[in-house]
């Protein structure tokens, strides 16, 4: 950039920051007459206001602006014109996942937000780039490789460093941030399966791993930048290498030289080893752009990282209010060991009344709140909601999971039952699954998660492993979580437990 685009480029930065102010007190006094009461929208600003207010509480917030509307769509009037949509409607999420699949990509704004982030890697692909790498990963989510997912990387990291963990945590009666190792054991996990590489990031020291941090650092602001109402000033921020926009692209690059360590590790390695991980079978292929191959381990990361751990957070604090769920999980745990079942896998397969405590729990609090498309052409849902080209639609299963009308009126109880029914003869429960448009945790249709399966045998053999030989509490009685999100759904400032043992309990 020479001299002088740069000062054209910082004096139109500096007007805007001036003006803006000005032009919101300016546009305040003429309202738009297309306003509701619980979202005014103004000329030019639309709701930025009311956003503004709830930026706190963004997923809440939208969620109720759905829920309060018969069709289970709002629309969101943004800054400049512009309409965002978003749907808990069962229907319209089958028509956005499945029968118009390919009207409702990713789209270039979302692509181009996070690609400084995700690159091309599969959850920010879309088209041929996006079927050639969901094929070539579908090889690593069969039943053999789940099998030694169960048996040896999740079982070895349960026994050699989450238990250890809660045992330390259980002698010195100090209170331990259970979300903050859940995500260092699942972050262990995929880094393991994915990439035959150990970050050792849940050791009894629960040591500062430079890439986990900068990972996390270099995730909380591309989500402040995803969620951003006024994108061009971040897009200013970024062309000038200004504030957060500064910070993020050192980050990344952080991050990117530490993926390109691992991959060039594994290039030199496979000469002479025979690798079953997942990056293993992409540098097989005959994958020569290390930058895309980089782009591939940085999204398998995100994926593993963040949604199991955020999931088991929001799990164990449900279950330290619901005594009787704990029961019941421990009942089927006991009985499962003392079955003629042998093998981890097998176990937890059968499972069936804590894959249902699982579910209801994900129900409540989705790891992954919202999930965005872009129409490609004009569109109409099945709702009767006119959807204009490029128009970014959002389907919701934080709301989905509080739709009266699906749930029932104790759809906020958290309540496993609800899952299943008893065989009939058996005298044992069978699980009864939700359509996926119903409950899209996972989503539907031809981008399904791959690691479904994998994830709930991941969950199912942690809260066995935990369960058999602790009691977990939270370190604060009546302890209520602030809940946030970036892509996945948290605890603000972490959940601090008590680990007790339960023998003594």
């Amino acid at each position: 950039m020479d001299l002088q685009s740069s000062a054209l480029g910082y004096f139109i930065f500096f007007s805007i920051s001036l003006l803006f102010p000005l032009l919101i007190l300016f546009l305040l006094k003429n309202p738009s007459h297309h306003s509701t009461a619980t979202a005014p929208a103004y000329p030019l600003l639309g709701s930025i206001l009311t956003i503004w207010r709830n930026k706190q509480r963004r997923v809440q917030w939208i969620s109720d602006m759905i829920l309060s509307t018969p069709t289970l769509t709002f629309t969101l009037h943004r800054p400049l014109g512009y309409r965002q949509l978003f749907t808990a409607n069962a229907a319209n999420v089958q028509h956005l996942l499945k029968n118009h699949f390919y009207n409702y990509p990713k789209g270039a704004a979302f692509r181009s937000t996070l690609r400084d982030f995700l690159g091309d890697g599969i959850f920010n692909a879309d088209a041929d780039n996006w079927k050639f790498q969901r094929q070539l990963s579908s090889h690593q989510f069969n039943t053999k490789s789940l099998r030694r997912f169960v048996e040896t990387v999740v079982d070895q990291e349960l026994s050699d460093r989450l238990v250890p963990v809660l045992r330390g945590a259980v002698s010195s009666a100090a209170a331990l941030d259970l979300q903050d190792v859940l995500q260092r054991f699942a972050f262990d996990n995929i880094c393991r399966i994915a990439f035959g590489y150990d970050p050792a990031y849940l050791l009894p020291s629960l040591p500062e791993v430079e890439f986990a941090v900068v990972f996390d650092s270099a995730l909380n602001l591309i989500s402040e930048r995803f969620n951003s109402n006024i994108p061009f000033l971040w897009k200013i921020n970024r062309a000038l290498g200004l504030g957060k926009e500064k910070q993020l692209r050192g980050k990344i690059d952080e991050v990117r030289e530490f993926a390109k360590k691992i991959m060039r590790e594994k290039e030199s390695e496979l000469s002479t080893l025979e690798s079953e991980d997942l990056l293993s079978s992409f540098l097989r292929s005959g994958q020569s752009d290390e930058e895309f191959v980089v782009d591939v381990v940085i999204c398998f990361i995100l994926a593993g990282r963040d949604t199991t751990s955020a999931a088991l957070t929001w799990f164990f604090w449900l279950l330290s209010s619901h005594p009787e769920v704990e029961a019941e999980i421990l009942r089927e745990i006991n009985q499962v060991k003392d079955s003629d079942i042998s093998g981890a896998y097998d176990e937890v397969k059968s499972m069936v009344y804590t894959h249902a405590a699982i579910s209801e729990a994900m129900r409540l609090y989705p790891p992954v709140p919202v999930s965005t498309k872009s129409a490609l052409n004009d569109d109409v849902l099945p709702d009767g909601t006119a959807v204009r080209k490029g128009t970014r639609i959002s389907y919701h299963p934080y709301a989905m999971g509080r739709v009266e009308e699906v749930w029932g009126a104790d759809w906020a109880e958290f309540r496993p039952r609800r899952w299943l029914e008893e065989a009939e003869g058996e005298g044992r429960w069978r699980f009864v699954g939700r359509d996926p448009y119903t409950y899209p945790v996972f989503q539907a249709g031809p981008r399904i998660c791959l690691g479904k399966d994998m994830a709930y045998l991941q969950m199912k053999r942690v809260v066995a492993g935990i369960l058999r030989r602790f009691t977990v509490v939270p370190a604060e009685e009546g302890f209520s979580p602030v809940y946030v999100s970036d892509f996945t759904s948290k605890m603000k400032g972490g959940f601090m437990v008590r680990v007790r043992d339960r023998v003594r309990s």
